[in-house]
């Protein structure tokens, strides 16, 4: 419990809650309980208060925190992207596996894509790049960029043209 809601009643809580959910101060008011009488004129007034605004304000970063990914949830679908082979989605014989369309459901999949032909139906299953997702992961490990870091010293990573080899 931070400092701000600590300052607060039970009612400011609610308020603040059903304000941030509805944006409706008086519907807040009395959903917060407060009597539907001064509903209208305790809903102004609180959207007035200190505490209460910074606990509005609270609640919106919070929302805005939520919906960013952190490092761990994009390392993870980084990992997912890596890792992923067309063997994970097809069963011996190279047909989709039906039985696991939850596994479809991953970062690693970019397109899933079924055609009537004359034989049949086809699906085409495309992968993510999994080169590009380690790349990815050696950029947010600090590991990648035009060379490679180790013990804070940089090294560049040379390539001489191959020589050419006359024959005997």
């Amino acid at each position: 419990m931070n400092y701000t809601m600590a300052r607060l009643t039970q009612k400011q809580e609610t308020f603040c809650i059903k304000y941030f959910e509805l944006g409706n101060a008086s519907e807040a008011a009395k959903l917060a309980k407060y009597s539907p009488k001064t509903a209208y004129a305790i809903g102004a007034e609180n959207l007035l208060k200190p505490q209460i605004q910074a606990r509005i304000d609270e609640l919106r970063k919070k929302v805005e925190d939520d919906a960013i990914s952190t490092e761990k949830e994009r390392r993870k679908i980084l990992t997912q992207i890596q890792r992923a082979t067309i063997a994970d989605f097809v069963d011996e014989y190279g047909n989709l596996d039906i039985k696991n369309k939850a596994q479809l459901q991953t970062s690693a999949v970019q397109e899933i894509k079924t055609e009537r032909t004359l034989t049949g139906l086809r699906t085409t299953l495309k992968l993510r790049d999994p080169i590009g997702a380690i790349t990815e992961h050696n950029k947010m490990d600090k590991i990648y960029s035009e060379g490679v870091i180790y013990n804070d010293i940089k090294v560049l990573i040379v390539r001489e043209k191959p020589r050419e080899i006359d024959a005997v």
